[in-house]
């Protein structure tokens, strides 16, 4: 009996599953993994090793027996921790008793937030280009995604007025991811006060994806619901993966007004009922202490970020200053080529990876994502590989 041997009736998987769209990323590191030599700029995660303080957080947790499920919500001692921790760096309080919920990192948020909002038809307005999850995860929930179009001439931020402008009867929310994923743009403090004016007078809700927020650069990040008269309407996903190299433990957080998260908590109870113990205690010992862990990678992706863009400027592959995340954004119009076509020329003939900019909207076409968390010897080497591309062509 062959390994194919059993099909399934389409009709056996649900109408909006099949809906969903394939990831544009997925395909390239399908491609990757049968090649040698390559030197990856697509995966978006920090190349550092969680530092070993954490993780020996996590192993003392499992010898002590810690091993059972917590509280719903999370670790105690964890939600207060996100509570002092937001208290400090943006003067935002929330009850670490029902106004915090542990995640299984930002991701779940997302899903948790979009289906305790969203109702069949109820429309979603999110800045384009997007993380590839949230049109799918606003599909999931039964939502209409409406992307708003940003640009390289304003640095990839959305406006109010594009927000309003395509606002109906039927919006509902928005759904703001900055610093950006894919673009590594960063919104300053006088558009989100603007954007925060619109959801008061629309009476609209804000998801804000803040994952990257400490990786910001330039332009000092401003926490969504710290705007005035923005906490009460807001959900705020937030966690270490990025800034504390903590990808793979998979924590984050959620945190909005009680009547909110509790309608977030229904779902994440019977879904997940409690994100992994020692990957709490482990998030726990970096937030209580790993601050001078996490300026010391912030500062390396800083040096990378500088690296990179002068390297792709240099080539002639325009690419404006990204002030958050770790991701630069350049045009590949002047190659003549569209996005997808160069990213498979320059994996296949010079094995660089970089992840097309279509794959995360309309509005990414002509650019390709570039991840500079990676060693910087290898930043380096790829940018060589791409100079000599460029040249070829």
């Amino acid at each position: 009996m062959t390994e194919n041997a059993y099909t399934i009736k389409p009709e056996f998987i649900s109408d909006r599953v099949r809906a969903l769209p394939s990831s544009g990323i997925r395909r390239f590191f399908e491609l990757i993994s049968n090649m040698d030599g390559v030197i990856s700029l697509g995966v978006g995660e920090p190349d550092f090793v969680t530092p070993e303080r954490f993780s020996k957080a996590a192993f003392d947790a499992v010898s002590r027996g810690e091993t059972h499920y917590t509280s719903n919500y999370g670790l105690p001692e964890l939600r207060q921790a996100v509570s002092d921790h937001l208290e400090r760096l943006y003067g935002l309080r929330y009850d670490p008793r029902n106004e915090v919920l542990i995640t299984v990192g930002v991701s779940e948020g997302l899903m948790l937030a979009l289906m305790a909002i969203l109702n069949p038809g109820d429309e979603l307005l999110s800045p384009n280009p997007y993380y590839v999850a949230y049109l799918p995860t606003c599909q999931l929930a039964g939502g209409t995604f409406v992307p708003v179009a940003t640009g390289m001439e304003t640095e990839f931020r959305v406006t109010a007025r594009d927000l309003e402008a395509h606002c109906t009867d039927r919006t509902k929310a928005i759904l703001l991811g900055y610093p950006s994923n894919p673009t590594g743009a960063q919104m300053t403090r006088e558009g989100l006060v603007e954007i925060a004016d619109l959801a008061a007078r629309r009476d609209l809700i804000v998801v804000s994806d803040e994952i990257y927020d400490r990786l910001s650069y330039g332009i000092p990040h401003t926490c969504f619901p710290s705007l005035p008269g923005m906490r009460e309407r807001s959900i705020l996903l937030g966690g270490l993966s990025k800034a504390f190299a903590m990808t793979g433990w998979r924590v984050g957080w959620a945190c909005a007004p009680a009547d909110l998260l509790e309608a977030m908590m229904k779902i994440h109870q019977f879904v997940i009922m409690s994100a992994p113990t020692p990957s709490q205690y482990a998030a726990l010992e970096a937030i209580r202490h790993g601050e001078e862990d996490a300026q010391r990678m912030i500062a390396d992706f800083d040096a990378r970020r500088r690296l990179i863009v002068a390297g792709l400027n240099d080539m002639g592959l325009t690419c404006f200053d990204p002030h958050g995340a770790f991701y630069a954004f350049p045009s590949v119009r002047s190659t003549g080529l569209d996005d997808v076509e160069f990213a498979e020329r320059l994996l296949l003939e010079e094995k660089v990876a970089v992840i097309p900019g279509s794959s995360f909207g309309d509005c990414g076409r002509g650019h390709v994502r570039c991840c500079y968390a990676a060693p910087r010897d290898a930043i380096e080497e790829a940018l060589e590989r791409i100079r000599r591309f460029v040249r070829g062509l």
